[in-house]
């Protein structure tokens, strides 16, 4: 129950849900109740909030407060020394990220661009950590297809990872349970924890709590600029909203996490 509780008041407090719920109430108060000033300050109000997240600028500014705290794992050539954090981790663990069971298609093509994006980064890593595991994690497809941990570890072999190494975790739902998942198989052992850079700060607080050693190693970044311009304020897109929505997203379930003491 509190799982639904969760995904339906997140839902709502995204930047296009609410603007078209302030939209639709404003103009629903406006047409069939005398109060028509509030009506109009309601519409008003979810055209405003929309405009305002949809902006490229503001989304950026938004994502990158995220994915700026963690920095990336630098290209591993093969004559260079592997990072000592890394080189210690017994585990590459994947978070899910989606996916779309098509019957016929490669497994790759699948997922979601954000969990193929965090795969890659895995395996990548894994070629330099030939003794790590690698742990893929996401839930049964409830239309009655792969489970998503399935489809990523058959992307992962398709890419070049041996199935021996690969373990799935298909029973976790959100992160949540991703992190308990994680715990109860590393144990006290160090992790390569990937996803995505701006799901990377929840899902470290998360694993942390359960006590995770986990190193954290962020892909799939959404505000690819090293900086934001000027010229960035002045173009509203889905690009925009998309960034904006991430960051909602992540934020509150952080903020949701840390009220329940689970980060």
């Amino acid at each position: 129950m509190l799982f639904w509780l969760k995904k339906i008041i997140g839902f709502w407090l995204m930047p296009l849900p609410l603007s078209l719920a302030l939209v639709v109430a404003g103009a629903l108060v406006w047409r069939f109740t005398q109060r028509h000033k509030l009506g109009r300050r309601l519409v008003t109000s979810g055209v405003i909030w929309l405009c305002v997240f949809c902006n490229e600028g503001v989304g950026t500014w938004l994502v990158r407060g995220l994915e700026t705290r963690f920095p990336a794992i630098p290209e591993l050539t093969d004559n260079a020394p592997i990072p000592e954090p890394l080189s210690r981790c017994r585990f590459i663990v994947v978070l899910g990220g989606g996916h779309s069971y098509v019957p016929g298609w490669s497994a790759n093509n699948q997922l979601s661009a954000s969990a193929l994006s965090r795969l890659v980064e895995a395996v990548r890593l894994s070629r330099r950590i030939p003794d790590a595991r690698l742990i893929v994690s996401g839930p049964p497809d409830p239309e009655g297809g792969p489970s998503h941990s399935r489809v990523l570890a058959d992307a992962a072999v398709a890419l070049g990872m041996e199935r021996n190494r690969i373990t799935e975790i298909s029973t976790a739902r959100d992160t949540e349970d991703e992190a308990a998942a994680i715990r109860v198989i590393a144990g006290q052992s160090p992790v390569a924890l990937v996803t995505s850079a701006w799901h990377l700060p929840r899902a470290m607080a998360l694993c942390r709590r359960q006590g995770v050693d986990a190193l954290p190693c962020p892909a799939d970044y959404s505000a690819r600029a090293t900086k934001i311009k000027l010229k960035d304020f002045i173009n509203w897109n889905v690009g925009g909203l998309e960034r904006s929505t991430k960051a909602f997203y992540e934020r509150i379930g952080l903020s949701w996490a840390r009220l329940r003491g689970k980060a």
